[in-house]
């Protein structure tokens, strides 16, 4: 499966990705038009790299009395190329995402990479999907249950080195059950547990000294274990800039928060560099944990060489912005284990309150990106908000 190519210059209207309907002309330009026009096609997430690709991803709804399945699509530009589109599972970065999504070829790929299993018919979920990155899907044998994780070809060794480094912690990570190198999926094993961002919000509180000393056993390993890809962070910040200072240029009330973060994190990102080995996307939502109380990381390609201050940074910058959205009571009980957490971990650590402060910072700094990429009508009042977190956990 392929994406098709299309003259973009040629198609009517004005080429403004945040437009739906200009999108879905697009679409129908490539594949055809339906005999039903879908009741809605809403934009899910719109991304742009300056100088290099810009990307747009959709969801056409068709009414239930038509029978027919909500299509995912996306909107593919390099700078200077022809433009591409593609249906949800074509996507041209990850080979192996429509064998892994299609039931009939992923019951031959369990088969073949993961486990010999009597002829059955198997249930796929899609669990995750970031167009051009990653697709996480679930796949049901009976009993069997496993992820498969599809992605670039180029972060599969990165998965395993990084898989391999996580085991030797006290944490307990997902079994890998099989490698399809050639379409770049990887199977794990599924772990029953309960998600640790929903255990805080139900208003228990995870041990902190289990939290911390699992990080401690990821930081005391020696960096050569794992990648040798070092974290960049200041990559990711500079990209989140971007795209911020892009969308806030018409809003004064973004761009006064904005400078204001901007002014402080300037300084610091031109400072940092990694100094040992970390997680590096340590928070609540990449965590379960298990009827016995242990905890278990199901997301950790990210480990390697980073900072292990900023591992913490991360946690408390996740518990500080979910805390801004849902009920008054959630939020508090979510800021009432940030306060913990911070406490117990500058007393652990004997670390420099303002220096935990700016990680927290940049970490909060990177997520406003999403009411950015993920579009709604509130979407700068959202980004205005959570540039407020990052100028407030400053200080």
């Amino acid at each position: 499966m392929t994406a098709a190519a299309v003259s973009w210059d040629s198609l009517a209207g004005t080429g403004d990705l945040h437009n739906p309907d200009w999108a879905w002309q697009v679409y129908c330009h490539a594949y055809g038009r339906p005999e039903e026009e879908p009741l809605n096609v809403e934009v899910l997430e719109v991304s742009r790299v300056r100088g290099r690709r810009s990307r747009a991803t959709y969801e056409a709804e068709w009414p239930e009395d038509v029978y027919v399945p909500n299509q995912r699509f996306t909107l593919l530009r390099d700078e200077g190329g022809a433009a591409q589109v593609f249906r949800f599972p074509e996507d041209p970065d990850l080979p192996g995402l429509g064998g892994a999504a299609d039931p009939e070829s992923a019951l031959g790929l369990v088969k073949k990479h993961v486990m010999s299993i009597p002829p059955r018919r198997i249930r796929v979920e899609v669990v995750r999907y970031r167009p051009g990155s990653h697709a996480v899907l679930r796949h049901r044998l009976g009993r069997a249950r496993f992820y498969a994780r599809a992605m670039k070809p180029t972060a599969v060794q990165p998965l395993l080195d990084a898989t391999r480094l996580v085991a030797r912690s006290s944490f307990s990570v997902p079994r890998i059950a099989g490698c399809w190198h050639d379409g770049a999926v990887v199977w794990t094993s599924e772990i029953p547990g309960e998600n640790l961002r929903q255990y805080i919000r139900a208003g228990k509180q995870p041990d902190t000294d289990a939290l911390l000393a699992g990080l401690e056993s990821i930081w005391a390993i020696p960096a050569e274990a794992g990648s040798s890809r070092p974290f960049d962070l200041a990559g990711r910040y500079r990209g989140a800039r971007r795209e911020i200072q892009h969308a806030a240029r018409d809003h004064d009330g973004v761009r006064s928060e904005l400078d204001r973060a901007v002014s402080s994190l300037e300084p610091f990102i031109r400072s940092w560099q990694p100094r040992g080995t970390a997680h590096n996307d340590f928070y609540d939502d990449q965590m379960l944990v298990l009827p016995d109380g242990r905890l278990v990381l199901v997301d950790y390609e990210e480990a390697g060489p980073g900072d292990p201050m900023l591992d913490v940074g991360n946690f408390l910058a996740h518990l500080r912005w979910s805390a801004m959205t849902g009920t008054e009571k959630r939020a508090t009980i979510r800021m009432e284990y940030h306060g913990i957490f911070k406490s117990v971990a500058l007393d652990r650590f004997g670390w420099d309150e303002h220096e935990l402060a700016l990680r927290e910072g940049i970490c909060l700094f990177r997520t406003c990106i999403f009411p950015v990429i993920r579009p709604r009508p509130d979407w700068a009042e959202r980004l205005r908000s959570g540039l407020g977190l990052v100028n407030e956990a400053i200080g």
